[in-house]
């Protein structure tokens, strides 16, 4: 994948009317501070398409990215922010829920994922809300540069137990300092879009979770 051009085309507040879009879109949920947006800026190759904070809790937001008039990356709130009161954590969670129940373009679900520590409880909820709703999700095991690499099969591991993930759900590690893991998520995100281009059912491009995870253990990414 080329990133061509990259636009944010709209912004979704609690009350906003959500985008009756005609283009596939591709979500990216996370806990706050997982780093979701230095992810975004990372895939898009952009410094500063997606704002990065040091707080906690910035995006508030459903917020619409435009990938060369090919499909809407989309950048949902983050979650289970520890100081954020329990009337706005259910409003961000009133608001993801009808995205998820609500959209008839969205194709799949990136779900990030701290690969330093054990899922949360917010993370094996989400997961398990996002399967339910009917998705597979795609779990990004974000800021594998701070673990050296012989530490990362077994934090993988942690994070595929934590979520009590099936055996089929894909998960790649990713550091938005050395992009690795990068291409794999570009890879997933072309076959989707081939997919779409020829009406393939969702279970024919449902990606190989072992091929993946392979893939990574022969070294085809360097860290």
């Amino acid at each position: 994948m080329i990133i061509k051009n990259v636009n944010l085309e709209t912004v979704c507040g609690i009350t906003s009317r959500l985008p009756d879009n005609v283009l596939p879109e591709i979500a990216f949920a996370g806990k706050s501070n997982v780093g979701k947006s230095s992810l975004i800026n990372a895939v898009m190759n952009r410094k500063s398409l997606a704002r990065t904070s040091s707080q906690p809790g910035k995006t508030q937001t459903i917020n619409y990215y435009n990938v060369n008039d090919a499909f809407y990356l989309v950048d949902l709130p983050g979650y289970g922010y520890a100081k954020a009161n329990e009337a706005i954590k259910a409003q961000w969670g009133k608001m993801v829920e009808r995205y998820l129940r609500s959209s008839k373009q969205l194709k799949t679900v990136f779900l990030l994922i701290d690969i330093r520590h054990e899922p949360s409880a917010n993370d094996r909820q989400m997961y398990q809300w996002i399967c339910h709703q009917g998705y597979h999700p795609v779990i990004i095991a974000t800021k594998m540069d701070k673990l050296n690499r012989s530490q990362v099969p077994k934090a993988l591991k942690t994070v595929r137990e934590g979520l009590e993930a099936d055996k089929g759900t894909v998960i790649i590690p990713f550091s938005a300092q050395t992009k690795q893991g990068r291409e794999e998520i570009y890879d997933l995100i072309d076959s989707l879009l081939a997919a779409e281009k020829q009406e393939t059912p969702d279970s024919a491009v449902r990606p190989d979770a072992q091929a993946v995870e392979e893939g990574w253990q022969a070294g085809k990414r360097q860290v």
